[in-house]
């Protein structure tokens, strides 16, 4: 890691600089040629794609079948299973809370107004595959999406060498009844979902993290009509360590983001040269363990160890790195945490892990990253929603209202928009 010890202000920025940003025009110019192909050629382009990206042979097959899935599920351990279908109560549980009640409010006597959550008719889940399936991602993206009730809902994971998909994320897709499961990754998937093949229905509203051609394509699809949660790219992690934090767990909590891909980031501050030297021999030591030592030590690369003076400076440092995952490993967490204003998801003290919120405490994983949680929000019950507004005016309504909507109409020079009422009113007179 990478060692800062008092860096001036004006210092900062180069700090919070989000790794391999440069490449972004080359992956967008692939990513549209990835788009015109699955457009122009379908199911074919995702056949070809599999091949070619994943050295997966789908055959002429790209969606599950009910039998795959029952011989998936016969492959998945017991005490997996059970520990899945735990983490599902528990998402289940958090999500149900964001529920809301509809309320009738009468702004004026005769002058009803209303919201109403409609759910977003046909959702598209796209769940990385590749080195690590990620079947929780399923269970944050298909809990709320069954919650909100959308009708149709479409999974698109990455296939295997032989073609299948992870039984894993088929197991997950059972448990949450999700029927449609394309064999399909990356861009091409993103591709499929935004405009629909032979074997991929399109869809409204596109859900899921990925890399950054995953990331690109998402941003791309919103150019043909199709919503999507955010831009969610390569995992980050910022831990806030204190002389009270234990070297073991943060470097723990580092490296459980930096063997998600070689492009995550972790970022440590302290106001303790000694918690970050003790945490710099843990990292090290912890890694030659890791089966993915690879992977997350090309992370490590980029990681940073920043002392600071105080606690204050050290979140106002990360409110404006506007970290993804956010971990307060210091003496008072919940006073500290009432100062963040930019980060996807929190967690408090020493005995909170990141990991646990990736898995299984009820929070949603999915989430901002590379700044965007300056302005964006994590999935949610609301992601999965439209809020639609209804009104309905009365007699005794419209000669309330009315004479105050002609006025203004008036004013702005909008005639028809006065008319629209004037008639009305004229009627009620008669």
């Amino acid at each position: 890691m990478q060692i800062f010890q008092y860096p001036a202000q004006t210092e900062w920025a180069a700090l919070q600089q989000r790794a391999a940003a440069g490449q972004a025009q080359d992956i967008e110019l692939r990513v549209q040629q990835i788009f015109e192909d699955v457009r122009q050629r379908g199911d074919a382009a995702l056949i070809d794609y599999a091949q070619r990206f994943d050295g997966a042979d789908v055959g002429a097959g790209l969606r599950v079948t009910a039998d795959e899935v029952l011989a998936a599920v016969a492959l998945v351990p017991s005490e997996l299973q059970t520990a899945i279908r735990q983490a599902h109560a528990n998402i289940w549980k958090f999500h149900a809370t964001q529920r809301e009640e509809e309320k009738r409010v009468e702004t004026m006597p005769g002058v009803s107004c209303w919201r109403r959550a409609v759910p977003v008719q046909r959702v598209g889940l796209y769940i990385p595959g590749g080195t690590a399936p990620l079947f929780s991602t399923l269970l944050m993206l298909g809990v709320p999406a069954r919650l909100a009730g959308c009708p149709e809902v479409v999974l698109c994971s990455p296939p295997q060498k032989d073609g299948s998909i992870n039984p894993v994320i088929l197991f997950t897709a059972q448990l949450l009844g999700i029927a449609t499961i394309i064999k399909a990754g990356g861009a091409q998937a993103v591709a499929a979902l935004s405009g629909g093949t032979e074997s991929v229905p399109g869809v409204d509203k596109i859900f899921g993290p990925g890399n950054r051609y995953v990331t690109a394509a998402k941003q791309l699809a919103t150019r043909y009509g199709v919503a999507i949660d955010m831009p969610a790219g390569p995992s980050e992690v910022l831990v806030i360590a204190d002389a009270s934090a234990n070297p073991a767990f943060v470097a723990a909590d580092l490296l459980s983001q930096a063997e998600h891909g070689p492009d995550s980031q972790v970022i440590l501050l302290s106001d303790s040269m000694a918690v970050i030297e003790s945490t710099k021999r843990e990292v090290t030591r912890q890694l030659a363990d890791l089966p993915r030592a690879t992977v997350a030590a090309q992370a490590l690369e980029e990681s940073r160890a920043i002392l600071l003076r105080t606690p204050e400076e050290m979140l106002y440092f990360s409110n404006q790195y506007a970290p993804e995952h956010l971990i307060l490993a210091v003496r008072n967490p919940e006073q500290l945490a009432e100062g963040v204003t930019s980060a996807g998801s929190v967690f408090l003290g020493h005995l909170t892990p990141e990991a646990a919120g990736d898995y299984a405490s009820g929070t949603n994983h999915t989430l901002p990253t590379n700044g965007y949680a300056r302005n964006y929000s994590g999935v949610s019950l609301d992601s999965f929603l439209k809020k639609i507004t209804f009104q309905r005016i009365t007699t005794e309504g419209l000669l309330q209202v009315g004479p105050i909507v002609e006025t203004m109409a008036e004013a702005e020079g909008l005639h028809a928009h006065a008319r629209a009422v004037t008639l009305r009113l004229e009627s009620i007179n008669n």
